[in-house]
């Protein structure tokens, strides 16, 4: 009966701590996973693509070639997309306040990337007649000639402007689908299963 008794004891214990166990627990690097978006690059990348377009559309503007009421806006988004490139970049340090900045600004930018777009159509379908004027008022060739210039300039301008608009819209997609991933706004962080192996007492 003693014997007995020894092996009860001995299965309960088992049964109580077993040798494997699995446990589901949250990653604690989770957040890491925003650095592989590339997120320096990327912001960069906005920041510079965005300061360039700004700088062409200054250049037209100071030359009266576009008008200024559809300047004002485009200027004021590209500027959302220049900050939200610096909050991207800023965002490395992995503090989760900075990610969730990240995240909003992403989502900003790429709403001012399509208004953009918006803006650029526009312009290139309207490409303005002041030159043209101009040119009838004189009846002079050289300025028949100078205008089929700007308005071939103006339509390479805007159509390259679409693309760039289009590719800064997939940078803030990507950069914000990457933030809900380490911030869980979408859905609860996931859990890793984590096996641990207890070793057995040394009998005696």
């Amino acid at each position: 009966m003693a014997d007995e008794a020894v092996v009860v004891e001995e299965g309960a214990g088992a049964a109580q701590s077993p040798l494997v166990a699995v446990t589901f627990q949250r990653n604690v690097h989770r957040k890491e996973k925003y650095l592989e978006a590339e997120p320096k690059a990327l912001g960069i990348t906005q920041i510079g693509l965005s300061a360039f377009q700004i700088t062409c559309e200054a250049v037209f503007l100071a030359k009266d070639l576009t008008q200024r009421e559809s300047d004002i806006p485009f200027f004021i988004s590209s500027l959302l997309v220049v900050i939200a490139g610096s909050v991207a970049v800023a965002a490395q340090n992995l503090h989760l306040p900075t990610l969730r900045a990240c995240l909003g600004m992403q989502i900003v930018a790429c709403v001012a990337s399509a208004f953009n777009v918006i803006l650029v159509l526009i312009k290139m379908e309207d490409p303005g007649s002041f030159c043209w004027h101009y040119y009838y008022d004189n009846f002079t060739l050289h300025y028949g000639e100078t205008c089929r210039k700007i308005e071939s300039t103006h339509s390479h301008f805007y159509a390259e402007s679409v693309v760039i608009q289009v590719a800064l819209m997939a940078i803030s997609v990507t950069l914000a689908i990457y933030c809900c991933k380490v911030i869980n706004c979408c859905a609860p962080a996931p859990k890793m299963p984590v096996i641990t192996v207890q070793v057995p007492p040394a009998q005696q």
